[in-house]
Order: C-alpha cells, then structure tokens, then sequence
C-alpha cells in the first residue's frame, strides 16, 4: 500500500483520480487525511460503500502508473497548443491573402466601371444628364415619402 511520503508527493494528481473513479467524494471528504493511507481508505469506504480490498487495489494501482503522467499529459497539451497556434496563423495568413486579392479584384473592376461611365457620358452626354437627372428626383421622391410614412 501506500506510505506516508508517496501520499504527500502525489496528493494532488491521486485526490483528482478518486473523485473521477468515485465521483461522490467533495473535496471536503478528501482534506489531506491525518498520516496514512488507512485513514485515506476509512474516508473513501465510509463515503462511497466500496470494499477496503477494492479501494486499496485502485490506490495501489494509481501509485503504480508511472509517476511522470502527469508531466506527459501536460506535454502532449503543450503540442496540441502549438499546433492550434500554427493552425491559426496559418488560417490568419490565408484569410490576409484572400482578402487582399478581393480587394484587388474590387479595386480593378472599380477602375473598369470608372472608365466605361466616363466614356459612356463623353459619348453621350445628353443622355447621361437625363439619366442623373432621373436617378436625382427618384432618390428625392423616396426620400420625401420615406420621411412622411414615419
């Protein structure tokens, strides 16, 4: 079973696995028990009903897993984060280039509209003046009755 030392060392990762394996103990049931092992079993047996054999069988295993767990759990989040950080930067990247060129696209098919409308009222600027003219008092008239349906 488990002495006094292992119990101190490993608190905090073998406090977590009981309340997994037995989700009825508070933190409150397992305040650091007072000295050994057998009061952490009272505990967990007066709580939860389990067997003192089963409980000191779990105990007894969890102290047997390779002390260092917890030290590969936090590199392989260490991984994970990196590569959601390479991820993102990368998805960042892509999203800047695909914004650029809309706004290129954007930019071009501007200028070409500004050209073919320049053109258009150089060629025909009679007919460009109706227009804007036409276009001027429709904005005008939705604007007036926009403002007396209120």
């Amino acid at each position: 079973m488990l002495n006094k030392q292992q119990l101190q060392d490993r608190w905090n990762e073998l406090k977590v696995r009981l309340q997994d394996h037995w989700s009825q103990l508070s933190d409150g049931d397992l305040q650091r028990p007072r000295g050994t092992s057998d009061e952490l079993v009272d505990v967990i047996q007066s709580k939860t009903g389990a067997s003192r054999r089963e409980i000191e069988h779990y105990i007894s295993q969890l102290v047997e897993e390779d002390p260092t767990m917890s030290q590969r759990v936090a590199e392989n989040a260490q991984e994970y984060t990196d590569s959601a950080q390479q991820y993102a930067e990368e998805a960042a990247r892509e999203a800047a280039r695909y914004a650029r060129e809309g706004y290129q696209r954007a930019a071009h098919m501007s200028s070409d509209l500004s050209r073919k409308l320049a053109h258009t009222v150089r060629e025909r600027p009679t007919e460009s003046l109706a227009v804007a003219f036409g276009v001027g008092v429709v904005a005008g008239a939705l604007l007036l009755f926009g403002r007396r349906g209120r």
